[in-house]
């Protein structure tokens, strides 16, 4: 589920790319004294991701924008639409917003027999521990650092860590009687199409800067049952990869067809 914002420049400004770290604050601040606070310091999951500002681009004064908040759970967007709210006044890094309206989306990749593609909306940020390095032929300097996907990495590496942590996202989301994405057989997506991939510099905590390598996918999938139709659904809520409460690994429904090839779009897209 997602809650949409439409959102109004308050006045000219350049767009921030370094956004992310503003807008995972005031996601938090919406959340504080709820039960989806005590995630704030843990490394489990976060339960919600959300979209760059989009489109993308400098900004004059009353120049509109829309932003996605996503989530499996409807009652943590329900405490992110009330903050939005009680306090319009939306201020993402260097870029001041107004929230001029709210809306839910409810996106899905269709039943059984559907077909599509998942695209990056963000950055993926895929890391691969260095105990897993050797496991890969990825060369590791050693230490306790993680390293960052690369292409030349290959895909093994890349789907073994996306399924790793969407089981994860499985397990607190789902209830245990069902089983996860590595407990069913098959791949999550036919294909991984890669976009491109770059360095970014995200403020990961007050003063704290990392410099990420991201990379951007479409991921062509087809429903073959239930169990990977909720997978897939899962993965559309939470985020894919890691720092989803960064906005990072935030997905979009590029293209959808229904089991006899009937288009069925869906615009949820940023």
């Amino acid at each position: 589920m997602r809650v949409l914002a439409r959102l109004s420049a308050r006045a000219d400004t350049a767009y921030d790319n370094a956004y992310h770290h503003k807008l995972r604050g005031r996601m938090w601040q919406a959340l504080e004294d709820t039960a989806y606070e005590d995630t704030h310091d843990t490394d489990d999951p976060p339960g919600f991701t959300f979209s760059n500002p989009f489109p993308p681009g400098d900004m004059r004064e009353g120049d509109e924008r829309t932003l996605l908040v996503s989530s499996p759970e409807e009652q943590l967007l329900t405490h992110v639409a009330q903050d939005l709210q009680r306090e319009p006044e939306l201020n993402i890094g260097e870029m001041p917003f107004r929230v001029e309206d709210l809306s839910v989306l409810d996106p899905d990749v269709g039943e059984p027999g559907s077909s599509g593609v998942l695209e990056t909306g963000t950055g993926l940020l895929v890391r691969i521990p260095p105990w897993r390095c050797e496991d890969y032929g990825i060369d590791h300097p050693g230490g306790d650092t993680a390293a960052y996907w690369r292409p030349e990495y290959g895909t093994e590496p890349l789907r073994t860590q996306l399924e790793a942590n969407l089981d994860a996202k499985h397990g607190r989301h789902a209830p245990e009687h069902l089983p996860g994405p590595s407990e069913r057989p098959g791949e999550l997506f036919e294909e991984f199409e890669l976009l491109k991939t770059f360095a970014v510099p995200v403020e990961v905590t007050q003063g704290q800067t990392l410099t990420y390598v991201l990379s951007k996918w479409r991921f062509p999938y087809t429903v073959r049952d239930d169990h990977h139709r909720r997978h897939l659904n899962l993965a559309l809520s939470c985020g894919l990869g890691e720092r989803n409460a960064l906005g990072l690994g935030f997905l979009n429904v590029a293209e959808k067809q229904g089991p006899f090839g009937e288009p069925a779009p869906e615009v949820h897209g940023a």
